[in-house]
Parts: C-alpha cells; sequence; structure tokens
C-alpha cells in the first residue's frame, strides 16, 4: 500500500496554469502507474491521464493539449501541469496509483483547483 499526497491546487484565472504534486511514500514508486482523476461538483469522477512505470502517457480527450503528466523517480513524485486553465476545470484532483497496468487502489485526498473567469 502507497500513501500519497497532493498539492499544488489553489485558485486561479482563466487562462492560467497550475502544477499539481502527488508525494508518494510507502510504497515502491517505481512499480506504479500514477493516474489524476477530477470530480468536479455534482460530476462523475472523472480521469484526467496517467504515467505509466515506462513513462508513457495517456491523456482525456477533455484536458487532450493542456496538459502535461510527468515523475521524478528520485522524489517519489508525479505531477499534473494544466495550461490554459477553463471554469470547467474547476474540481478537485486525486492522484491514485495502481501497479503496473493494474487496477488503482491507493488514492490521495485530493487538492481543490478553481478556475476563475
Amino acid at each position: 500500500q502507497v500513501h500519497l499526497v497532493e498539492s499544488g491546487g489553489g485558485l486561479v484565472q482563466a487562462g492560467g496554469s497550475l502544477r499539481l504534486s502527488c508525494i508518494t511514500s510507502g510504497g515502491t514508486f517505481t512499480s506504479y502507474t500514477m493516474g489524476w482523476f477530477r470530480r468536479a461538483p455534482g460530476k462523475e469522477r472523472e480521469f484526467v491521464g496517467c504515467i505509466t512505470i515506462s513513462d508513457e502517457t495517456l491523456t482525456s480527450d477533455s484536458v487532450k493539449g493542456r496538459v502535461s503528466i510527468s515523475r521524478d523517480n528520485t522524489k517519489n513524485t508525479a505531477y499534473l501541469e494544466i495550461f490554459n486553465l477553463r471554469p470547467e476545470d474547476t474540481a478537485v484532483y486525486y492522484c491514485a496509483a495502481a501497479l503496473g497496468l493494474g487496477q488503482y487502489l491507493d488514492w490521495g485526498q485530493g487538492t481543490q483547483v478553481t478556475v476563475s473567469s
């Protein structure tokens, strides 16, 4: 089991950018695919993107071209950068860890991102 803590959320104006961090502990970071999800008010949780143990990335169509997902194995940390933020990006953003390409079993507590128009 791995412990995850997100940070970097906040209030930002539309058009701005943010970098979210997900620091992990208690597991072998290089064994995990790191995923990013978000839940907007009144909506279901949505997959944003992920980065595999071989540094391959996948992003959802809703954010494609506006996000960069990376990882620093020396810091046991994954990152999600979102560019050109829109009000509809307002959500709680979560990171999650999956062994290899398995299910996401471990989740962070989330970090709030609010985009003002």
